[in-house]
């Protein structure tokens, strides 16, 4: 007799019809880090009939400290995320479907992979993909949980289409910068914090519980003892573009995606922001000095050097990354510092 899940089916949100529900359903998966990677190994014991993670990064040795499916072979060998993640979730379980696609998660690759998903979790690092995803589960009416965390601090919010406020709703704008990781570091427990929060929130989507759904954006920070949730359902805007009554899904929209190109002549990538604005270049410096690169600057812009790459930023949120001609690869670059 296969009890593998008999604990699971024993807790009464779930049972036996429940882990049935969670056997038959699809969770996309968008980013593999931290809590990427956490959730993932979280829902593929916990049988998800399948789980697609798209992530265009790989495995390298500061992963290791809070990425919990990639092992130091992993990194020496700097094996895709999404590849390595695949194979270690299919020795956890092997009758859990799981797809691994290396890649960007732009608007291309998500609209062609949205047709049979249940849920999707955000994993990623930056706002320019997480409105991409908001958009995504609107026009599809897909639901999906947002999840951040750097430093000692996380933050998760499940959204509902037709139910709750959207992302836009709350944000209404994508910021040019911010901490990140590779700025501010970040603790473990503050990943895992997270994760549990998304994955809770996934399964009672996945067995159609939505009475206990999570109604507040919840915040922490572990180290300083903190924790916040607001009722945001007073900001879902009538005319929000991506889920007000006259939805044109803004961030699917070219002209309104970040803009990347190799420079002709140049072994330099040039970045562009999709929303325009001034980028506080002192603030920038700031953060980026915690660092350990090399910050010069003029009225004008900042360079910044690190690890063999250079990255000129000006003031109108163009940024020059040098040293580099893969576009995939600049993008991680700069979501890595720049947030």
């Amino acid at each position: 007799m296969n009890d593998r899940y008999s604990r699971q089916e024993l807790f009464s949100g779930i049972g036996k019809k429940g882990q049935q529900a969670i056997s038959q359903k699809h969770v996309l998966i968008v980013g593999a880090g931290a809590l990427g990677s956490g959730n993932a190994e979280a829902l593929v014991r916990a049988g998800v009939g399948k789980v697609t993670i798209i992530d265009r990064d790989y495995v390298e040795w500061s992963n290791l400290q809070r990425q919990q499916l990639f092992t130091e072979q992993d990194a020496a060998e700097k094996i895709p995320k999404a590849v390595a993640a695949k194979e270690r979730l299919t020795k956890i379980n092997s009758s859990v479907l799981v797809e691994a696609i290396t890649g960007d998660a732009g608007v291309q690759e998500l609209e062609g992979l949205h047709k049979d998903v249940d849920v999707i979790i955000d994993a990623t690092d930056n706002f320019d993909t997480r409105m991409i995803i908001n958009d995504i589960s609107q026009k599809y009416r897909i639901p999906w949980v947002y999840g951040a965390c750097v430093g000692s601090y996380g933050i998760s919010y499940t959204i509902i289409p037709g139910v709750t406020p959207c992302l836009h709703c709350l944000l209404e704008t994508v910021p040019l910068g911010g901490a990140t990781c590779d700025t501010a570091g970040i603790i473990s427990p503050a990943a895992g914090m997270v994760v549990s929060f998304q994955t809770a929130e996934v399964m009672k989507l996945l067995v159609g519980d939505l009475e206990h759904i999570r109604k507040k954006l919840v915040s922490f920070d572990l180290w300083e003892n903190q924790h916040t949730s607001i009722s945001p359902g007073t900001l879902k805007k009538e005319d929000c573009p991506s889920c007000g009554s006259r939805p044109s899904y803004p961030f699917l929209r070219y002209e309104n995606q970040t803009k990347a190109a190799v420079l002709c002549g140049r072994d330099s990538v040039q970045i562009r922001p999709a929303m325009k604005g001034d980028r506080d270049l002192e603030r920038t410096a700031q953060i980026l000095s915690k660092t350990g690169g090399r910050i010069e600057r003029n009225p004008f812009l900042l360079s910044y050097e690190n690890s063999g790459k250079r990255l000129v930023l000006f003031k109108d949120g163009r940024v020059l990354i040098h040293g580099i001609k893969d576009i995939a690869e600049a993008k991680t670059i700069y979501h890595r510092y720049l947030g």
